[in-house]
């Protein structure tokens, strides 16, 4: 949900049939009606956000994935834009053309609004070259580049003229070009490959030439990662490793490079900044230890969301947009057993007003509570996780329980409503979300090597979450099983391979099976270099693929995977269900043709939790 510069209107996406959705546009004076803006449905092209870009129009993001001999799936992204009510779509991509060098994937991506400007902006656009022969047409531009675009009328300037290495630009806000990051490379000119590794240049604000940032390696998370820059104090926000754990910098651009330490936790990661109104304002820093945090280093807006805590306990507040005067303001509200509810708030008025009850449906559900909780991994380590109860069950004893390891690996979950965990506790089960070692967000003593090759500790860290809810009395040991969707359905056929009498029962929804095809997959596409990286070589590609140990596993397991996965292959799950049954296993395999990773269609998903739910109670005995 996006609020217009002016404030007077808002813009949000609601679902339809299959992966479909529709854009709506609500004017908030009295009486309005929502009306429908744009709708896509989602055969291929999903709809993925979109903003203001002036009081009547908007600009929306695209996705859809299309399949090639070749290459295999191929996701797509286009930009475009419409009014408010419906009229004058226009494509602000670059035009596919017959007689380009390459096919354009990325369709580009607004970096800054223009907020004194009515419908221009600042966008990175990709340019793949033209040959037209026998005129003057044709171009050898490649690479992305930035153009200062007019949405209504599609008259464009060249602000940065494209380059081949480069990977993001960083505008200051007010219509600058501050920062241009450029990805270093290996291999043959013919099939170079990203290495991990960004040089970030930036410009001081009376020059157009370039000068060294710093350089940031993704794989290792090293350097400073410019995020925004500030105008007035001319300065980036980034974040930067401070005892081995990623804090907040500002780093000064008047060419002397000056670093500042904004915020920094002892125990775990900062994730990122908080920022406010049309230019983006950076206000603070966001950081999660059992629940999500902010730190403001800006006074008024520190005291604004502590006078509006106060006002809504018991909640995390998002400042989702603002008006362009940041006097107008939407907010949510959400908390572990409620989804959220949208608010406007006037701060001139000093009034919060309630706009939208989000997922509606649940309004009279009672829905369970999360705690926070620690249990002690095989080697004594506490290992955070969380723990969601049946509705209404304070002390839990002897009950059908979930372990539902996070995907990733490098990611984590974090306190709040949650559908799939909500789902599984309204059926009846206790589920415990284990941040095993390999998690994000805690640090690189925490982070280890990654999930994959210190799949050991991670697996390790997984199993003992079973355990825990066995000794604690908390589940039935006949009644313990594990569900897990990406990494985490990895995790979920891996643990079954270390320990197979733990879970009686396995479901694994798009899961890595293995480490070699995991890599594979990727050989023709220009991050193969850092995949393989990340996943690594030697024994541990054997030894920690389900795949390759599929005779180990001798409980039921369930499969769920879509034919357009470009994360993973659904081939990962077709082999694994094909070296099951020849091994004598008892495996399931569940497919959709039209649907990738995230099965982003409600039939689909509520297929996989009923059929996930019966397949669990059959695997207790239920």
């Amino acid at each position: 949900m996006r609020l217009s510069p002016d404030g007077q209107s808002v813009a949000y996406l609601a679902p339809r049939q299959g992966q479909g959705s529709v854009l709506y546009t609500l004017s908030l004076a009295e009486g309005a009606k929502p009306r429908a803006a744009l709708v896509a449905d989602g055969k291929p092209d999903r709809l993925e956000g979109c903003s203001w870009v002036a009081n009547d129009r908007l600009a929306c993001y695209l996705f859809g994935s299309l399949k090639d001999p070749t290459y295999g799936i191929m996701p797509v992204t286009r930009v475009v834009a419409v009014n408010a009510d419906g009229t004058d779509l226009k494509l602000l991509s670059k035009r596919d053309s017959i007689y380009g060098h390459a096919i354009q994937l990325r369709g580009g991506e607004i970096i800054d609004s223009l907020p004194a400007e009515n419908g221009a902006v600042l966008m990175v656009r990709t340019y793949v070259g033209e040959d037209r022969t026998g005129t003057r047409v044709g171009s050898s531009a490649r690479g992305i580049g930035v153009d200062r675009l007019d949405t209504r009328t599609l008259i464009s300037k060249r602000v940065e003229p494209p380059r081949e290495d480069a990977v993001e630009y960083i505008s200051d806000g007010r219509g600058a070009v501050r920062i241009v990051g450029l990805e270093q490379t290996v291999g043959a000119s013919t099939s170079t490959q990203s290495n991990g590794v960004t040089d970030f240049l930036y410009r001081t604000q009376d020059s157009q030439d370039w000068h060294k940032l710093s350089e940031y390696n993704s794989i290792e998370r090293l350097g400073f990662a410019p995020y925004a820059v500030d105008p007035a104090r001319n300065v980036a926000y980034g974040l930067k490793k401070t005892d081995g754990r990623l804090a907040a910098y500002a780093v000064s651009l008047d060419g002397s490079l000056a670093e500042q330490l904004l915020y920094a936790n002892p125990t775990v990661d900062v994730l990122g900044f908080e920022s406010i109104g049309r230019q983006g304002r950076v206000v603070g820093v966001s950081y999660i230890t059992d629940k999500r945090q902010a730190f403001y280093f800006d006074p008024t807006v520190k005291q604004l969301l502590a006078s509006l805590g106060r006002a809504l306990p018991q909640q995390e507040l998002h400042v989702l947009d603002s008006s362009v005067d940041e006097n107008v303001m939407l907010i949510l509200a959400t908390s572990d057993s409620d989804p959220g509810v949208y608010y406007l708030f006037d701060r001139k008025a000093r009034r919060l007003q309630t706009f939208l009850v989000a997922r509606s449906e649940l309004e009279d559900v009672k829905l369970a509570s999360v705690k926070s909780i620690t249990y002690p991994a095989a080697d004594g380590v506490k290992v955070p996780g969380y723990l969601t109860l049946p509705p209404g069950v304070t002390t839990a004893t002897g009950l059908p329980a979930i372990v539902l390891p996070h995907g990733g690996p490098g990611s984590r979950d974090v306190w709040g409503f949650d559908w799939l965990s909500q789902f599984y506790a309204s059926r009846g089960f206790v589920v415990l979300q284990p941040e095993f070692r390999g998690s994000f967000g805690y640090g690189d003593a925490w982070f280890r090597q990654n999930g994959f090759k210190s799949w050991k500790v991670a697996i390790g860290d997984v199993l003992a979450a079973g355990h825990w809810l066995v000794e604690q009395g908390i589940a039935d040991p006949h009644k313990l099983g594990i569900l897990g969707w990406s990494y985490g359905g990895y995790a979920a056929l891996q643990s079954a391979v270390v320990e197979p009498g733990l879970f009686k029962a396995v479901v694994a929804i798009a899961p890595v099976t293995d480490l070699t095809m995991a890599k594979e997959e990727f050989r023709r596409w220009s991050n193969y270099y850092y995949i393989s990286t990340v996943i690594g070589d030697g024994p541990h590609l054997r030894e920690g693929s389900p795949l390759q140990n599929a005779d180990k596993i001798k409980v039921p397991v369930l499969l769920f995977h879509a034919a357009m996965d470009r994360n993973v292959g659904i081939e990962e799950s077709k082999t694994m269900a094909e070296r099951m049954k020849a091994v004598g296993g008892r495996c399931e395999l569940v497919t959709w043709d039209d649907l990738d990773h995230q099965l982003d269609d409600s039939e689909a998903r509520a297929l996989m939790l009923r059929k996930s739910e019966a397949f669990l109670h059959q695997g207790f005995g239920m």
